[in-house]
């Protein structure tokens, strides 16, 4: 066994996790919070506590071991180092990416370093923080490679300014284990002895939580959102119940040195503290070295969004034609040369471009500029538009397709060539451009809104076809003064929509911290609101066999028709999922059998005598199980050539992946959980192709 020196650098991630107030405050009572600190254990005014960060290391760790191959026998937790850019907040969803940055050889029989380091976002769209993490592996040393840099941290020759007691309970490990770290080590006596130790011992990171609370008791009381960095060294281990002292010493304005002493002993479990506080600096969202396409930018919204994203650092092609507002008549370089020079005075970089967004050519010649001004592109700003304005007798085959050929077709003739650098460079945003026009309809403007709702159609595909590469496509509806409007609106309310107050929602969906994709939303005056296309859940009229009568579709109309309890859905196989889970059989009437099975491994073992190989003329498919918890496994069934093979373990490209609890996944196979109902209820989630996992209905018969 041998560490995996090529993983350095490969990402590790995304790995999400939800939590409530409830797992803030239960982290808060593992470090040994309570009524002395109020503020971290009761949900009104809740306050993270800062360290809360490392729980987010008990999804990371897991992969990191993997990726890096290294021998789970000898791994110890050596540094950790967090660095706070925000508050966590008290509730959401942490979703974190990383990557193995280094090995470190100490030599033959010394083991080696892994380091690591991660960053968390929060579902809110903010970065939180990062953290540094470095793994002793005991028995991995004598590899060849570099020894570690000594890192020497001085501690004042004097005493500390602050001393910090604390009595961990003899139970302290048994609540910390529920934010995550449920290894035995701090749990089984019968594992701590095989271990080597007396008994089960305290995590180092609940010490590590117990510093923490001191030092912003001692350095920020009251003000934890002041934590900006956290460092230190894992040294000794510390049983359950001997009390603690963290000494801290003030070396600096906004700096401390910590150490965290077993009072009995005088041992230091902790050591080489680092801690920085004061108020974090704003964190800004930039787009350095980013490029950024926007259309239709010699004016207007387009000109906004351009200067304030050059203003950020991105580096911008301001493609304009300079026609007039209808489309008609000729051509001008000065509404797209006057931004670029706006952009070079104020120190930025930009390159003009004229040309028509409404021919394929003109589109491919836009993304060619960014190529070969800037080498790439990050992102792109479907901003182009006119307007010819007619009551729908009046609009006239002219007038509907010059209006499709800019705002739907352009849309697409630029996307197209972007979307294929952003895909081979697995990043990019891609921002469409509709109108509330187009979402709620406008008397007069039946090219115009149906182009514009037509470009949300465009997005919900493309945010499917580009997920994978984390090119993310969101929807801006703005309400703002343009050329376009100028003479649509009165003059006093035109003086209220300055295009200004798009501008923020529009960039926030370019920034590499948006968190989603797939996604509409209004803007204008400062209002900014969310539109989504929702669906009522709907009724089931007769057995799905007989075809109703239209005078049953008139009697239950206000059932079909109501939207209380509507949903969204991301894709249309989520919506076919709910049509389906209409007819499902109800729990205890999917199973024609008396028999149950007991475990997970036997119905895998089951499955080739279950397979209908008659059902299987011209299927040529894989698909793959993940069941997790107790009992559970990874398996991957193949079908090919009329049979059926099931193995152990995982494939690399299934057609779809089933992932279910082991509980969930025998309830399902023992007739109790309809599939359908797991489905639609979250216990089954499928990734790949949906619908092909329709076929295993018909494939097996248990």
């Amino acid at each position: 066994m041998a560490l995996n020196l090529d993983s350095i650098g490969k990402k590790i991630g995304p790995l999400s996790s939800d939590y409530t107030w409830k797992d803030a405050v239960l982290y808060a009572l593992g470090v040994g919070a309570g009524f002395s600190d109020l503020e971290y254990c009761y949900e009104k005014d809740l306050k993270v506590i800062p360290s809360f960060a490392t729980t987010t290391l008990y999804n990371f760790m897991p992969e990191l071991m993997v990726a890096s191959n290294v021998n789970l026998a000898g791994i110890l937790h050596g540094e950790e180092e967090l660095i706070f850019h925000n508050p966590i907040p008290p509730e959401g969803t942490m979703t974190t990416e990383g990557k193995i940055t280094d090995y470190f050889d100490k030599g033959e029989g010394k083991g080696a370093l892994v380091v690591a380091e991660s960053e968390t976002r929060h579902s809110n769209g903010k970065r939180l923080f990062t953290a540094r993490a470095t793994v002793f592996a005991r028995l991995d040393g004598g590899f060849g490679g570099k020894n570690a840099p000594k890192r020497e941290i001085v501690f004042p020759d004097r005493t500390p300014d602050f001393s910090v007691d604390a009595s961990p309970s003899a139970d302290q490990p048994l609540i910390y284990r529920l934010s995550g770290d449920v290894f035995q080590l701090h749990v089984d006596p019968e594992f701590a002895k095989m271990a080597g130790f007396e008994k089960p011992i305290m995590h180092g990171l609940c010490t590590h939580g117990f510093a923490c609370r001191a030092l912003i008791q001692s350095l920020i009381p009251g003000e934890p959102e002041k934590a900006r960095r956290m460092f230190n060294r894992f040294t000794k281990p510390l049983y359950p119940g001997m009390p603690l002292k963290t000494l801290i010493w003030k070396t600096g304005e906004g700096k401390a040195v910590w150490r965290v002493v077993n009072t009995e002993t005088g041992e230091i479990v902790i050591n080489n503290g680092e801690f920085e506080y004061g108020d974090i600096p704003r964190d800004e969202i930039r787009f350095d070295e980013k490029v950024a396409i926007v259309t239709g930018a010699g004016a207007g919204l387009g000109r906004v969004y351009a200067l304030e994203l050059a203003k950020r650092g991105a580096k911008v092609v301001i493609n304009d034609l300079g026609g007039a507002r209808d489309g008609s008549g000729g051509s001008s370089k000065s509404p797209a040369d006057k931004v670029v020079d706006e952009i070079k005075d104020m120190g930025g970089r930009a390159v003009a471009n004229y040309d028509n967004v409404a021919s394929p050519e003109g589109g491919e010649n836009i993304v060619k500029s960014a190529l070969d001004a800037f080498g790439t592109v990050d992102i792109l700003i479907n901003n182009a538009g006119i307007l010819r304005d007619k009551s729908f007798i009046k609009m006239t085959p002219e007038n509907w397709n010059a209006v499709l050929a800019v705002h739907l077709n352009g849309a697409y003739n630029v996307s197209r060539p972007a979307f294929k650098v952003m895909r081979e460079k697995g990043y990019g945003r891609i921002v469409m451009t509709t109108s509330a026009a187009g979402l709620y309809g406008n008397f007069g403007q039946t090219n115009y809104t149906s182009a514009k709702l037509a470009l949300v159609g465009f997005m919900n595909t493309l945010k499917l076809e580009g997920k994978k590469y984390n090119i993310k496509v969101n929807t801006i509806a703005p309400v703002a003064a343009s050329r376009l409007t100028e003479d649509v609106l009165p003059p006093d309310f035109l003086e209220k929509l300055k295009p200004e107050f798009v501008a923020p929602m529009t960039l926030f969906l370019c920034s590499e911290e948006c968190p989603v994709t797939g996604n509409i939303y209004n803007a204008g005056m400062g209002f900014y609101n969310r539109a989504a296309i929702v669906t009522g859940p709907g009724t089931v009229i007769g057995d799905g066999s007989k075809i109703p009568e239209v005078e049953d579709i008139e009697s239950h109309m206000n059932k079909i028709s109501s939207l209380k309890k509507g949903r969204e859905y991301f894709q249309l196989n989520d919506q076919l999922g709910d049509v389906m889970a209409a007819f499902a059989a109800p729990a205890g009437e999917a199973s024609d059998t008396d028999g149950t099975t007991a475990s997970v491994a036997a119905v895998f073992e089951a499955m080739p005598d279950a397979f209908n190989a008659d059902a299987a003329g011209g299927v040529d498919v894989v698909f793959q199980y993940n069941i997790s918890g107790e009992g559970g496994g990874d398996w991957y069934c193949e079908i090919k050539n009329g049979a059926c093979t099931v193995t152990a373990g995982s494939t690399d490209s299934p057609a779809c992946t089933l992932k279910m609890a082991a509980g969930d996944f025998l309830a399902m196979m023992n007739g109790t959980l309809p599939a359908m109902q797991a489905y639609t209820s979250g216990k089954l989630t499928i990734a790949g192709d949906i619908m092909k996992s329709q076929l295993i209905e018909k494939l097996f018969k248990f």
